[in-house]
C-alpha cells in the first residue's frame, strides 16, 4: 500500500517533531497542535479477520495499532505524539501521569518519556493491601521499571476520595518546588490535544483505503473505550471524513453516559459543534468491573488466539470483542451483510497479569516421547 520510498522517509523521520498540517476536513476544528512528534510504527496494517460463526456475509477486519510499536505499541503512542510535542515545546523536563498498576497508557508514556530524554512519574491505582509493597515487575511494570519511571502507589480507595487530577497536581506541585519543569499528561492521554491522535488515524485508514487494490467501504467501526479519547477522535473522524463509518464502542469501565458526557467535553474543547450521541454508539462491555474478567472472557480470548493467531488483551480490546460478539449473537440481524473494522488498540502486556487465571486454559504440552529403541549417541552432542 505505501512504495518503499514514503517508508523509508517515515523512519527517517522517527523521533523527530514536525508542524502539524491536519487534515483538509478536520482544518475547522480549534485550536490545531502545533507540532507532532513521530513515536509510532506507522501506517498500522488492516487486514481481514476470519472470526467463526459471524452472522450472514458479515466481515471483520482488524486495524492492527497493537503492532504501532514495541514498548511503544497500542492505541496510546497516537495520543502522545501530540501530547509529548506539547510537554517539549513548553520546556518540560518531566511528565507526570496516572492510571491502573497495569496502565498500557503510563507504561507507553513512560518509554516516550525516555526516548525524548525526559523524566516519567507515574502514579499508579492499586488496591490497599498492596499500596506499602513493591509492585513487581510483571507486564507494564516491567518496562516502567526497567527505563526508570518513578512510580508511585495509591490505594484504590484514596484515588476514588481524591481524583486522577488532584493526584496528579499534588506530585506537579512537588515537583516544581523542586526545581522541576513538569507536564501533566491525564489518565490515558484524554484530552482535547490528544484526541487529534485518532483524527490523525483517520486520514491514515482514509489513505489505506484509497491506495488498497480492493476499495473497501467500512459500515462501521467497534472499538474498546477506557478512558475516552480514542473513541472521541474515531468518532469525530469518522462523521467529518470520507469515511461515514458508524463508530461502536464498547466501555471497559464506566457507563455510557459518562463517555457520552466525557466525549462531548473533548468535542467541546475542539469547537466541533457536534452532539457524542449523534456520532458514537456506547455499549457497556465492563462485566464485572474495570481489569477483571469472567472466565467466559478469558476463554474467548484463547479462542480467538487459537482460531485466528490474533492475541487480543484482556482489559480493552479482549472485552470489546466479547462484546461485539455477543451483540452479533444476539441480534444477528444488526450485523448482517456489514463490512466492520475492528480496531486492535494493544495491551499484549496485561495478559501477563492474568497468568493464574488463564492457566486452566492452555494445556497443550507434553515430554516429547522418544522410545527407548531410538539410537543414542554417546557423550553430549553439540547443540544447533
Amino acid at each position: 500500500m505505501e512504495d518503499e520510498v514514503s517508508k523509508q522517509r517515515r523512519s527517517m523521520e522517527f523521533l523527530s517533531s514536525k508542524p502539524y498540517v491536519p487534515p483538509q476536513w478536520a482544518s475547522h476544528l480549534s485550536p490545531i497542535p502545533s507540532h507532532i512528534f513521530s513515536l509510532a510504527n506507522l501506517p498500522t496494517p488492516i487486514h481481514k479477520w476470519n472470526l467463526p460463526n459471524l452472522p450472514n456475509n458479515t466481515e471483520v477486519w482488524l486495524k492492527r495499532d497493537d503492532l504501532s510499536g514495541m514498548q511503544l505499541s497500542g492505541n496510546k503512542v497516537r495520543k502522545l505524539e501530540f501530547l509529548m510535542a506539547e510537554a517539549v515545546a513548553q520546556g518540560a523536563d518531566c511528565v507526570i501521569t496516572i492510571g491502573g498498576i497495569q496502565s498500557n497508557h503510563c507504561r507507553a508514556t513512560a518509554v516516550a518519556a525516555k526516548y525524548l530524554h525526559l523524566d516519567c512519574f507515574v502514579i499508579l491505582r492499586t488496591s490497599k493491601v498492596l499500596v506499602d509493597k513493591d509492585p513487581g515487575l510483571t507486564g507494564n511494570l516491567l518496562v516502567e521499571r526497567f527505563v526508570g519511571a518513578h512510580v508511585d502507589l495509591i490505594s484504590k480507595e484514596e484515588y476514588a476520595k481524591l481524583g486522577s487530577v488532584t493526584l496528579t497536581n499534588l506530585l506537579k506541585e512537588k515537583l516544581l518546588n523542586e526545581g522541576r519543569r513538569p507536564y501533566v499528561i491525564p489518565v490515558g492521554g484524554s484530552n482535547s490535544l490528544g484526541t487529534w491522535g485518532y483524527i490523525e488515524a483517520i486520514r491514515e485508514i482514509e489513505q489505506q483505503l484509497q491506495l488498497g487494490t480492493s476499495q473497501i467501504k467500512f459500515d462501521d467501526i467497534v472499538v474498546a473505550c477506557g478512558s475516552g479519547g480514542t473513541i472521541a477522535g474515531l468518532s469525530l473522524g469518522s462523521w467529518l471524513s470520507t469515511l461515514k463509518s458508524k463508530v461502536h464502542a464498547f466501555s471497559v469501565c464506566d457507563d455510557p453516559d459518562y463517555f457520552y458526557d466525557f466525549v462531548q467535553g473533548l468535542l467541546d474543547g475542539l469547537e466541533a459543534g457536534v452532539d457524542s450521541h449523534d456520532i458514537v454508539n456506547i455499549q457497556n462491555a465492563k462485566g464485572l468491573g474495570y481489569a477483571i474478567n469472567t472466565p467466559e472472557e478469558l476463554k474467548f480470548v484463547k479462542e480467538i488466539a487459537s482460531a485466528t493467531g490474533v492475541v487480543l488483551d484482556p482489559v480493552y480490546s479482549g472485552k470489546a470483542a466479547y462484546g461485539m460478539i455477543k451483540d452479533m449473537t444476539e441480534n444477528p440481524k444488526k450485523w448482517e451483510g456489514r463490512k466492520i473494522l475492528f480496531i486492535h488498540t494493544g495491551g499484549l502486556l496485561g495478559l501477563f497479569d492474568k497468568i493464574e487465571e488463564m492457566n486452566s486454559l492452555v494445556g497443550n504440552w507434553s515430554r516429547m516421547d522418544v522410545h527407548e529403541d531410538i539410537p543414542r549417541k554417546d557423550g553430549i552432542g553439540k547443540m544447533f
